[in-house]
């Protein structure tokens, strides 16, 4: 198995207050072409506030979530420190400006100028599970992306 993977960032996000983007590199621009007919898209990105050596030791982490265990492993969270600090997010397509490389969405959960991995278009043929179950202390969270800007998330979490 080959340790030494390559990765190269592909753009990045900007987060500001009414809009947020993910601003490709010129040379991936081209990439963008047809993801205008999709409205959500994957976007995987880099935890790059939270890329510290130590920060990739922890596989246990105390619970973000109230009502949960105390101690969860890493990979029952999407806690920030884990051993490769990728994160995935699902956004809403606003617009995409072919041109300068840009996708508008109206929400992302990523640090200002976080490094772009790549780019997936959300389709529920692959991307969706009809029936998850999850453990009874988050059962009742919203079960859509549409849903969950709604939801009081405040008294979901212990931060």
């Amino acid at each position: 198995m080959n340790k030494n993977l390559k990765i190269n960032p592909i753009g990045k996000i900007e987060v500001n207050n009414d809009m947020m983007y993910i601003r490709v590199d010129k040379e991936y621009i081209h990439g963008l072409k047809e993801l205008n007919d999709f409205s959500h898209a994957e976007i995987i990105w880099w935890f790059s506030e939270n890329d510290k050596e130590e920060y990739r030791k922890i596989v246990e982490v105390e619970s973000p979530y109230k009502n949960s265990p105390d101690i969860m492993g890493t990979f029952a969270t999407r806690s920030p420190f884990r051993p490769n600090p990728i994160a995935v997010s699902v956004i809403d397509i606003a617009d995409i400006d072919l041109n300068e490389g840009i996708i508008k969405t109206y929400y992302i959960d990523a640090y200002n100028n976080s490094p772009v991995l790549d780019i997936k278009p959300y389709t529920p043929s692959l991307d969706r599970v009809g029936n998850p179950s999850v453990p009874s202390w988050c059962e009742h969270w919203p079960k859509s992306i549409e849903e969950s800007g709604d939801f009081n998330w405040e008294n979901e979490f212990n931060f």
